[in-house]
């Protein structure tokens, strides 16, 4: 058992000066001074540090992505280091516009070695197109044998997707529904938004025509740009979870793209932040000229809750909703996203400047003071 004497609590709602007993993996107090006994086998005194639910980023390309300038431009895998250095403790990984070269079998096996690495990770099936990119032999089974597995990814309103059909986006909705209805999960269709004219056209035809509900229905990159993101707050009126990109695909800095939809009397219930972690990016020259390529940053989806706070004015347990309680709810993860009894035991915590310092994950230490405890099977 741990004990963590001394926190100042956001579970992420601010509950103030808090003691949190641990237990293989799990909270099971919360209280304002839990007395130290000789059964419990180690406490830490936080301090009155600032503690706070371990970070969900739910778009995230932990094997690597791109590849759209051929082999040469396909981005490296994620090591489980670079995701607690950032204050990630859950991540879902995800194919991208290639479900060729990058296999969903490769992925399902990162997916695994992750959680044997100590932190908790899922993914969603599927990738941009709508060609049968599963584990097993169709979506509805993935959902139902394959704990991992909490929804589908596919690809609108961009010339790389299938440019499917509402039917067909129905088809696949009802088959992440049932099948998470049967494995007791949630299940969403994680999409894709591009760049054409088309923006999420398709999802308000298949809400208002066909009468889905639209928590099952999860619109990612809406900040892509300011006329997507006009519609994405049509969206989260409606009820709708809207994901706004930190590490790329963005027409203003992720913060003021919340700030604006607050504006516009947009829940902050309704908004989450996804990193986009690793996916290819390009890199040009004044002229715009292809010069070489990156990775896009997984690192900056508590840096734009730190900017929504801190230059946004957003009360900080306001902010950290974007990136534990929220993506926990549009995921379905009970047990996620907040600090709570019979929670994960996911914590992160922050020094008075609100800068990272420690990081518990499934009640285990991977960062401490700023250094990493527990590093990747493969990282020095």
């Amino acid at each position: 058992m741990l004990l963590i004497k001394n926190t100042n609590l956001y579970s992420p709602q601010s509950l103030g000066k808090k003691d949190i007993l641990i237990s293989n993996g799990k909270i099971v107090a919360i209280d304002d001074e839990i007395v130290n006994h000789s059964v419990f086998s180690k406490v830490w005194d936080a301090k009155g540090a600032n503690t706070t639910p371990g970070f969900i980023d739910q778009h995230i390309h932990v094997i690597g992505a791109g590849g759209k300038h051929s082999f040469a431009s396909m981005t490296p895998e994620l090591h489980l280091g670079d995701l607690i250095n950032c204050g990630t403790t859950t991540v879902v990984g995800l194919l991208g516009t290639d479900g060729s070269t990058r296999s969903i079998k490769t992925l399902f096996s990162k997916i695994q070695a992750l959680n044997q690495e100590g932190i908790t990770a899922y993914m969603y099936t599927g990738y941009y197109g709508l060609d049968k990119v599963y584990l097993m032999n169709s979506l509805q089974e993935d959902m139902i044998y394959i704990d991992s597995v909490i929804g589908c990814k596919i690809a609108i309103s961009d010339i790389r997707s299938s440019y499917p059909s509402a039917l067909e986006l129905l088809r696949l909705l009802r088959n992440v529904r049932v099948g998470g209805m049967l494995a007791g999960k949630k299940g969403i269709l994680h999409l894709h938004l591009g760049a054409l004219s088309s923006k999420m056209d398709l999802l308000f035809e298949i809400i208002e025509n066909y009468e889905f509900p639209i928590e099952h229905i999860s619109p990612t990159h809406v900040g892509r740009t300011k006329e997507l993101f006009h519609q994405a707050i049509t969206f989260a009126k409606m009820g709708g979870m809207i994901d706004i990109t930190t590490g790329a695909s963005k027409y203003t800095d992720p913060y003021k793209s919340v700030l604006y939809a607050l504006d516009n009397n947009v829940s902050i219930d309704n908004i989450t932040f996804s990193s986009d972690g690793n996916a290819g990016l390009d890199k040009l020259d004044k002229n715009n000229n292809l010069v070489g390529f990156k990775s896009a940053p997984f690192d900056k989806n508590f840096e734009e809750v730190i900017n929504l706070h801190k230059l946004g004015g957003v009360p900080l347990e306001d902010a950290l909703k974007l990136i534990t309680s929220n993506p926990a709810k549009n995921l379905g993860l009970k047990n996620k996203g907040e600090v709570k009894v019979n929670s994960d035991a996911d914590l992160c915590f922050l020094n008075s400047d609100l800068e990272l310092n420690t990081v518990i994950a499934n009640g285990k230490f991977m960062m401490k003071d700023g250094e990493l405890v527990v590093k990747g099977s493969f990282e020095k």
